[in-house]
């Protein structure tokens, strides 16, 4: 498995789809003071999925924001999006500037170690719509990213530095899983702001 380079405007996946890093967005002290605002002031809640038919609360925790009341519904429970706060616009704009894409909604994780991650998945909801584009912005602890291909079953992992900002999109939910692996050496939170564009509500 290859760590991708963190060259702006690259596709970063071999084939069937495209992620572009472009690394560090926001200045080191910057995205330091966002993660501790995010931390103290989100109404952060334990996710939960229905697997099988048994629910699963993860230490892993979310908060959902949208232009609107939007549902969004992933692993077989709903959620409904609160108003924006004055932090996360300032970063929503900042990542849209930045991507050249305009978003609507943001799914955030708290990852508080590195005990906690995501196993392996794809963001291909029929709210998000076809060839979706995710724009996804790191704070707080350095974590790897991993990249799975569903047919050919290859792999590529990514560092996200902190204050990182990770684009996917044309048909990078169609053809690849992704994952947040876990790792003991990790001690620190990580924040991470997933802004997405929901098209059917």
């Amino acid at each position: 498995m290859d760590l991708f380079s963190n060259d702006d405007n690259n596709n970063l996946l071999p084939y069937d789809g495209e992620v572009i890093y472009y690394g560090p967005i926001l200045p080191e002290d910057t995205a330091r003071m966002y993660c501790a605002r995010l931390l103290e002031t989100l109404p952060w809640q334990h996710d939960e999925a229905v697997i099988y038919g048994k629910r699963i609360i993860t230490k892993r925790k979310v908060a959902w924001y949208g232009d609107e009341n939007y549902a969004y519904t992933y692993s077989n429970t709903t959620k409904e999006a609160l108003p924006w706060t004055e932090a996360l616009l300032e970063l929503k704009k900042q990542v849209e500037k930045v991507s050249g894409t305009i978003f609507n909604s943001c799914l955030i994780n708290l990852y508080h170690d590195g005990n906690e991650g995501m196993s392996w998945h794809s963001d291909d909801e029929k709210t998000l719509g076809k060839n979706t584009v995710i724009a996804s912005l790191s704070l707080g602890a350095e974590r790897k990213f991993s990249f799975k291909n569903r047919k050919t079953r290859e792999k590529r992992d990514i560092l996200l530095q902190n204050g990182s900002l990770l684009l996917m999109k044309g048909t990078t939910q169609t053809h690849w899983l992704h994952s947040l692996p876990k790792s003991v050496k990790i001690r620190h939170p990580r924040i991470n702001l997933t802004f997405r564009t929901i098209v059917s509500v």
